[in-house]
């Protein structure tokens, strides 16, 4: 029986979809609904965000949604004129190509947004479902048996050595530039994405590190769980996805992009509507469930969000830590998670703070400057001490 709360942040998601419908102005933004009765703090600072960004402090922003204990309290939507913002850019008319508007930020025309890399955090929960319906499967095993129909004869020793958990954490020990800008030709994203056949092009690169010694960001280790799946399940993980995500969660208006070779770009291809991806929080935030059924387990969304790796970005001003798949930007040394994070190329966040139950939803792009202001910092910044004002601390 579908829970009271589910019912009632489906109902507001329906009327936000309503909303966001309606036609709007240039820079207009639409407030579908807000609660206010006694959360007046948090109103003021939600509405001056959302006046920060129609004054453009936060660049190019296209949604911008905050939900607490299942209820919609805000929900802005942004209309940016891309073809103008573009136009002194190369837009080939490719896939990959950031700046062609048939592709990006939205999916010719529609509601589906690119999510980027918050794309990797929706693999890892298809692949916690895989593990939790595989018993002859864990994060344990070794990950190259499991890349059926590659020569992998060339492989040295620590190759073989790296395990399914290597790849969930980033620390695989395979060579890879992923910091640069995308526009670089060198780095490995690009060159990845520029080629025939993905999984190839991961395991052609040789190693530089012990496995699970070294966190390294790296976008083909998402590629190869991609396929390991695949080889767990006997699904390519769209069809995975529609069966044991999508369909129990009410998802039915999706876009993957599929790999020359006919794989699925798990690193990066997914487009959801806001919406959509604000039910992906709330099944976090539920531990696991929805509508009372456990879609993938406690114990794997537990894992996957907390700081198995701390302080991974040193050079970042935000200590972060990183889980399987999830940034987790804000914790206490013991391991207790404040925030943790699916974080996209552009500005794509889906950011839960368990012990307020809030989600904050924010789609953007991007990807051609640097904006004055930052959205991925509006949750620990802005939301969150306006929570702990109304609730005297």
């Amino acid at each position: 029986m579908r829970t009271i709360k589910t019912l009632t942040f489906s109902i507001l998601l329906i009327v936000a979809l309503i909303a966001c419908n309606s036609k709007n102005k240039d820079k207009e933004s639409i407030k579908s609904t807000q609660k206010v009765t006694s959360q007046n703090g948090l109103s003021a600072v939600i509405d001056s965000i959302n006046s920060e960004i129609n004054n453009g402090d936060y660049g190019l922003i296209d949604r911008f949604m905050v939900i607490q204990n299942d209820e919609l309290l805000a929900d802005y939507k942004y209309k940016q004129d891309y073809e103008t913002s573009v136009q002194k850019y190369d837009t080939t008319n490719h896939q990959y190509n950031f700046n062609n508007t048939d592709w990006h930020p939205y999916y010719k025309q529609t509601e589906l947004h690119t999510l980027q890399s918050v794309t990797k955090s929706i693999t890892s929960i298809l692949f916690g479902i895989a593990l939790d319906l595989n018993k002859d499967y864990n994060v344990s095993n070794k990950a190259m048996p499991l890349l059926t129909g590659y020569d992998t004869d060339f492989l040295d020793k620590q190759k073989q050595n790296i395990s399914i958990e290597d790849l969930l954490t980033m620390r695989s020990g395979i060579q890879w530039n992923e910091e640069t800008d995308h526009n670089d030709h060198t780095n490995d994203c690009f060159l990845l994405e520029s080629s025939d056949n993905w999984i190839e092009y991961v395991l052609s690169k040789p190693m530089d590190t012990i496995p699970g010694t070294k966190f390294v960001y790296n976008g083909g280790g998402t590629v190869l769980l991609g396929k390991i799946l695949r080889t767990i399940t006997s699904k390519r993980i769209d069809d995975w996805a529609e069966e044991k995500l999508f369909e129990p969660l009410g998802i039915t208006d999706y876009y993957w992009k599929e790999t020359p070779d006919g794989e699925i770009d798990t690193e990066g291809g997914l487009y959801l509507k806001a919406e959509d991806l604000a039910k992906i929080g709330s099944l976090f935030l539920n531990k696991g469930k929805w509508n009372g059924k456990q879609i993938v387990s406690e114990s794997w969304v537990s894992t996957s969000t907390s700081p198995l790796l701390k302080n991974v970005k040193p050079q970042w001003r935000d200590v972060t830590g990183y889980g399987y798949q999830w940034w987790i930007p804000e914790y206490t040394d013991d391991g207790r998670v404040g925030i943790y994070a699916a974080n996209g190329y552009g500005g794509q966040y889906l950011m839960m703070a368990p012990e307020y139950n809030l989600i904050i939803v924010f789609n953007g792009w991007n990807i051609n400057s640097e904006p004055e202001k930052s959205t991925y910092r509006v949750l620990r910044d802005r939301i969150i001490p306006a929570l702990k004002i109304n609730n005297g601390v």
